[in-house]
This record gives C-alpha cells, sequence and structure tokens, in this order.
C-alpha cells in the first residue's frame, strides 16, 4: 500500500512506538469509535513521536481538491487556507505527494521551490518543514495525504519516515473500512425500506424459492387471501387455485413464465374462506449470476372492488335507479337480440310504448319525491298487468314493455287502460287515477322507431289514445323528420360557409307605370344548387336559426342597397321581435351602409301583427318611430285584427298570393281581395298584390285599383338589382 516500497531501519524502542500506534488505533475501530476519532487520535500520537510538529491528513474531493480532514493542532484558520488545495509541483508538501503519488520530504518551506504556492503560509504559520506520504486506494491510487509539519527547518530520520508510511496505510485502512460501512448502512436502509414498501405494498406480494414453495407473503396478500405468513410458508401456491383456468391454462402460464422470464395475466384464485379472489397476477423470475433459477415473485391486485364497481357501473348503465328497470339502452341491446334472432317467415316481436299522461303536473304539484314514488307505485302495477313481458323505464314518464313474439297489443292495452281506470294508485295518503296513452308495433326490425312514430301519432289524436304502427302512414312523418335534418345540417353549412344571398324581386307602382322598390328574399346557393325560402325556412324555424338568417340578410341587403337609391323591404319574423335585436341592429347597419330608414319597409306576417304580445308591438313602434316603415304580408291568411293594424300605422297591405293568382277565375278569391282593398283604401293604407304572373291577373289588380304588383310578369328574383 506504501510507495516507499522498502524497509527502513528502525530501533527496537522505535518499533515499539509504531507497534503502540498499530495497537491503539485498531482497538479504536475495533470498539467502532467514529472514523474522524480514530484519524485525530493517530495525528496526536504521530505528533508525540516529532516534538514541536503538528500532522495533519487531507483527502481529495470530487473536484480534485485537497481539503483539511483532520489537524487537531492546526487552529481553525489553519484550516481554511489550506482548504481547496490544488496538488501540483508548486503546491507544497502535501500538493506534491498527491501529485506524484509518492513520499515528499521538503526540509526548508522558506526556500524550496515545490512550496512556491504556499510559501506565505509557511510564513504565517511558521512551518519551516513538512513531511507528506500519500494516501493510497486498493489500486494504489492518491486519495490523500498524511504529514508532519515541523517548526524547525530539518530532515526526517528513517523512524519519522516508517511513522508516515505507516500512519498512511492506516489512514488509508481506516477510510476504507469507513468507505465499507457506510455502503453497508447504505444497502440496509436501502433494504429495510424495500421490506418497509413490499410489507405495505397496496399489491399483494409472494416470493418463492426455486423450487416454488413460499417463501414471504406481505400484509396485502394475508389481507386478500385470509391466510397468515405460518399457515403458507413452504406450500405450493397452487393450493390456491380456484379450478376455474384449466390445466392448459397454467401450462400455457408457466411455459411463458419460464422462456419469458415474466407472465401477466389475469387469473381467479380461492380466499381461506372459500370465496373467489379475482386477481391482476404479474409473475417473474429471479436468477442468479449464472443463470439459475432462485426465486420466483409474484405481485398481484385484488380485483374484487374493480369487479363490483363494474357490475355497479353496468347495472347503473342498463338499468334506471329508481325502479330497477332495465333501461332504454338494455331495450335497444334486447330488440337487436330479438330481431336478429326472428325467422324472416316470423311476424316479429311486439312492442308496447306507455307514456304517463300529465306527469309533469304531479312533478309539480307534489315535488320530485313524492311523484318518484308514485312512478314505483306505477311499476310495480304493470309488472303484475304486463305477464309475458320484459318491463322498461324508457325516461321520467314513459315505460315499454317487450314481448318476444307477435301478441295482441290492442287487447293489452284495454286491459291495461281499464285496470287504471277502474283503480287508483295510492301513495302515502293520496290517491291517483292514472292513464296513458299507447304506441305499439309488431314487426321482425326497427321496433324501436316504429313505436315512437306509434306513440307520437296516438298522442297527435288525444290522450288516452292507443295507435298500432301502420307503415306508409306513419312513415309519412319520419320522411318529414328526416327531411328536416336534411335541411337543418345544410343550413347550418350554408351559414358556415357564406352560401346564403339576398335576391331582390322588383314591386310595380302601377300609378307610375315604373318598378321603385324591391323585396329582399332568401337563397341559398351550395353544391351548385340554388335553393329557394320555401325549402329550408321551416328547419330554420325549428332550429332557431330565424333570427340568424334575418340578420345576414339585414346586413348584405344594405350592403347592395348602399350604391342604389330605391327603397326595398325586408321580411322580419316573430322570433326576430322575441329576441329583441331589431331596433340596435337595423340603426347600427342604417349607420354602418348610410341608408336612410325611410327607405326600409319591414315586413311583417299578419299573425305577428295581431297577437298584441306587448314587447312586439313596442318594438314595432319604436321601429317606426325611428323612420322605418312596415307591411303586413300575406294578408288574409291569419286572424286579422283591424284595430292593431290601424294602431301600428302600417304603410302598406301585401294580399296574400293564395287570392291574387286565382283572381281571374275564382269568384271567392275575388270577392276577399275586394274586401280587403276596400277596408285599405279606406284606412289610408296602400295595398301590393303578390304573385301577380299574368296580364289577367294584373288586368284585375288595376281595375281595383291596387296600387301596386309584385309577381314574375313584371320581375323575377334576381341577386341583382335591376
Amino acid at each position: 500500500m506504501t510507495s516507499a516500497g522498502q524497509s527502513v531501519p528502525v530501533t527496537v524502542d522505535q518499533q515499539e512506538q509504531i507497534m503502540e500506534i498499530q495497537q491503539t488505533i485498531f482497538g479504536m475501530v475495533a470498539r467502532n469509535e467514529g472514523y474522524l476519532d480514530v484519524i485525530n487520535q493517530l495525528c496526536l500520537m504521530a505528533e508525540k513521536l516529532l516534538p514541536n510538529s503538528v500532522a495533519s491528513v487531507m483527502l481529495l474531493d470530487e473536484l480534485g481538491q485537497l481539503n483539511v480532514l483532520a489537524a487537531p493542532s492546526i487552529p481553525a484558520n489553519g484550516h481554511q487556507v489550506l482548504n481547496g488545495l490544488i496538488p501540483g509541483p508548486q503546491a507544497g508538501s502535501c500538493g506534491n505527494a498527491v501529485y506524484h503519488n509518492q513520499p515528499v520530504y521538503v526540509t526548508d518551506t522558506f526556500e524550496d521551490k515545490r512550496w512556491l504556492d504556499l510559501r506565505q503560509v509557511a510564513y504565517d504559520f511558521n512551518l519551516c518543514s513538512c513531511w507528506s506520504n500519500p494516501i493510497q486506494d486498493a489500486e494504489n491510487q492518491p486519495i490523500g495525504s498524511f504529514a508532519l509539519s515541523s517548526f524547525e527547518h530539518r530532515k526526517p530520520t528513517p523512524f519519522h519516515t516508517r511513522v508516515l508510511q505507516v500512519g498512511a496505510d492506516i489512514i488509508s485502512i481506516v477510510l476504507s473500512r469507513q468507505e465499507q460501512i457506510q455502503a453497508y448502512k447504505k444497502q440496509k436502509k436501502r433494504l429495510q425500506l424495500f421490506g418497509t414498501a413490499i410489507e405495505n405494498a397496496s399489491e399483494g406480494v409472494v416470493i418463492t424459492d426455486a423450487e416454488n414453495c413460499i417463501i414471504e407473503v406481505n400484509r396485502y396478500f394475508e389481507q386478500a387471501t385470509g391466510y397468515t405468513l405460518a399457515e403458507v410458508q413452504g406450500k405450493n401456491p397452487s393450493f390456491l387455485a380456484s379450478g376455474l383456468q384449466d390445466r392448459n391454462f397454467y401450462h400455457t402460464m408457466w411455459q411463458q413464465l419460464l422462456e419469458d422470464g415474466c407472465w401477466n395475466g389475469e387469473i381467479v384464485n380461492r380466499r381461506k374462506d372459500g370465496t373467489l379472489l379475482p386477481q391482476w397476477l404479474s409473475l417473474n423470475v429471479m436468477r442468479n449470476t449464472a443463470g439459475d433459477i432462485q426465486n420466483f415473485v409474484a405481485v398481484f391486485n385484488d380485483l374484487s372492488e374493480l369487479k363490483k364497481e363494474r357490475d355497479r357501473r353496468i347495472q347503473a348503465l342498463e338499468h334506471d335507479p329508481l325502479t330497477g328497470l332495465p333501461n332504454k339502452t338494455r331495450l335497444q341491446e334486447a330488440l337487436s337480440v330479438c330481431e336478429a334472432e326472428c325467422a324472416p317467415c316470423s311476424e316479429g316481436c311486439s312492442l308496447l310504448v306507455m307514456n304517463v299522461n300529465n306527469f309533469s303536473l304531479i312533478n309539480s304539484a307534489y315535488g320530485l319525491d313524492f311523484a318518484d314514488r308514485l312512478l314505483i307505485a306505477i311499476t310495480a302495477q304493470l309488472k303484475t298487468l304486463l305477464i309475458g313481458a320484459q318491463l322498461y323505464r324508457l325516461n321520467a314518464d314513459e315505460f315499454a314493455a317487450h314481448y318476444p313474439s307477435k301478441v295482441d297489443l290492442d287487447s293489452i292495452f284495454k286491459r291495461v287502460r281499464q285496470y287504471f281506470f277502474l283503480n287508483q294508485i295510492k301513495v302515502d295518503d293520496l290517491s291517483f287515477n292514472i292513464s296513458f296513452t299507447f304506441g305499439g308495433a309488431i314487426d321482425r326490425q326497427d321496433l324501436m322507431r316504429k313505436s315512437l312514430l306509434a306513440i307520437k301519432k296516438a298522442k297527435k289524436e288525444g290522450r288516452g289514445r292507443f295507435h298500432l304502427y301502420s307503415g306508409e302512414n306513419d312513415e309519412v312523418e319520419q320522411t318529414r323528420r328526416l327531411e328536416y335534418m336534411h335541411w337543418n345540417a345544410l343550413l347550418h353549412r350554408a351559414l358556415n360557409e357564406s352560401c346564403l344571398v339576398p335576391y331582390f324581386q322588383g314591386i310595380r307602382d302601377n300609378h307610375a307605370g315604373e318598378i321603385n322598390h324591391y323585396e329582399t328574399l332568401i337563397r341559398m346557393h351550395i353544391d351548385g344548387e340554388v335553393y329557394g325560402p320555401f325549402q329550408f325556412l321551416n328547419a330554420a324555424k325549428l332550429s332557431g336559426l330565424l333570427p340568424a338568417l334575418t340578420r345576414l340578410m339585414i346586413d348584405r341587403s344594405f350592403a347592395v342597397m348602399e350604391h342604389h337609391q330605391c327603397t326595398f323591404s325586408i321580411n322580419i319574423t316573430e322570433d326576430d321581435l322575441s329576441q329583441q335585436f331589431l331596433v340596435e341592429y337595423l340603426t347600427k347597419k342604417a349607420e354602418q351602409y348610410n341608408i336612410s330608414p325611410e327607405r326600409v319597409t319591414l315586413e311583417i306576417l299578419e299573425g305577428v301583427s295581431a297577437s298584441g304580445k306587448a314587447n312586439n308591438v313596442t318594438q314595432l313602434i319604436e321601429l317606426k318611430s325611428l323612420g322605418f316603415k312596415l307591411a303586413i304580408d300575406d294578408f288574409g291568411t291569419e286572424y286579422s285584427n283591424f284595430e292593431r293594424i290601424l294602431e301600428l300605422d302600417v304603410d302598406s297591405i301585401k294580399i296574400d298570393a293564395k287570392y291574387i293568382k286565382n283572381i281571374d277565375t275564382d269568384r271567392t278569391s275575388y270577392e276577399i281581395t275586394r274586401a280587403i282593398v276596400f277596408f285599405a283604401q279606406n284606412a289610408g293604407i296602400p295595398v301590393v298584390a303578390e304573385f301577380v304572373h299574368s296580364e289577367s291577373v294584373q288586368a284585375i289588380v288595376e281595375a281595383l285599383d291596387i296600387r301596386y304588383s309584385q309577381g314574375y310578369l313584371f320581375s323575377e328574383p334576381n341577386p341583382e338589382v335591376i
């Protein structure tokens, strides 16, 4: 361990002194005294062997700098000036000893060039000579230095060099032992940590030997299985098997485990009390450096609660929590199975849908809790009445009875209706007469949709009715619904892609003989086709998009009319008035496009003006006060409120096209038109005749002195103002 590599002659007394150091130091080591105490004691004993000197031990840090580890006789400020010393040829005795990895003996630190970097330290602390021996590790690499510094200029004797060599070797042993102790403590702590973690893990752990006999289990295993370690130690884990997995399962498991070193999968074992223990199991093989199996380690999670929760969720997803009945999802699954199993020659399955009449009134009057108890009572009674059917709850007040074959739904409907007509349902101290509306279907396919179509038809016919799906007639309504879905989707797309544009149709002034006013009409340009409003306005109304269309037409028609001087009309709806945006929006757009309100006529349907809704009337009056004109569109098609028309001071009345188009051939149309004109002229309100499509119609219009004509005879709708 020393680089001296040779014996140096020492006297017997000196040898005994060295042996005393060894005995003292190794005794302290044997007593497990602290390694710093041991090294400090060695320094003090070395100092006694060289009077007027101090001993020090320095160690290299991870940066390659030397720092004082022990120097019991050197003051603290001396430690500070020595710390951070970088080994080198001018770094003093210790710096050189480590740098060259060999002993260095400097007799005059004030002159020796090897002390050039530490000359001031030598002066400040009167270190006249310094002898240093490198401390080496097991590979004979320097890790520090052991030095004796004297306050006199002198050379080391063979005895002192021997003391330094032995001291450096002892320090190396002490440091190595301390490193081993620290590593042992660290490993012990790590093992304790792992042991604690495994013992308290939220998974079960089983460790077996090479013969697959249980050595250890953790607390989770004991809790999950009911077995203690003492009960299972030495046993093969196969005693836990439930019998639900066959021999082939275990053969495949072991084959993969031995080939791949691991296996993962779901398995069902059995607890001590005999109940099943579903587990997610991970198996691993532990081998030694020679590749031989030493242990098997099994880690598992108890899936019991997870499976219970899954079952609860499935129950919640497929069953009504209030009544316990299977829900609409389960019905759809049952119908799918039934329809798939129906033979082409069979008449199919039967489904009866029942809606409790006026149940919302009970909810409102008595509260949800009471209504829930009433539903439970209704469910119990339906179960007794609908023998042979599976009962389902579709939504709040709607039930369905499914029969796997054709049954007489009409007689079932009558039986249920008769029972509830004659018997009251009692909840708490209250009794109720309950009635249903029924819809049913008997078929091999699409029973749910057809039954729901049937009950909608029954509701239209009147509460308490039963309607059995009848094919073609009921499909008409379905076609209407599909058309709505088509136009609703197309309308949203048209709005997003700016495919809605204004068209303008001229209105002829029959007194002046020219067109000086235009009505704005909406058109949809999409996929190379042009669609008129009658194709999509109903979908717009049902989906609440009419106000969006009105805003769009106001903005785009104003943008066009900014470049013209003529007057023009825009249609507004009751939906627009209900949202109360017209006053602000029209004013804003009129300012934006420099459009005088007097140029704009707002056409409203007769029913809007006649309804008398306070907000509607207030808005219309305010619009009039701002200068906008009002026209009653399609006059004669709804309930006319002549007083309201006069109150609103409308600027014109447009007679509905259904009276004008046949006015030359239909006497009734003529008389109705004449009466409207008579009223308007007496009220001083100009009249517009819509749908003027022929000279003969125009002749009668002029004969009745109708001021304006609108129709294809004079102008077709066009995106340009012409």
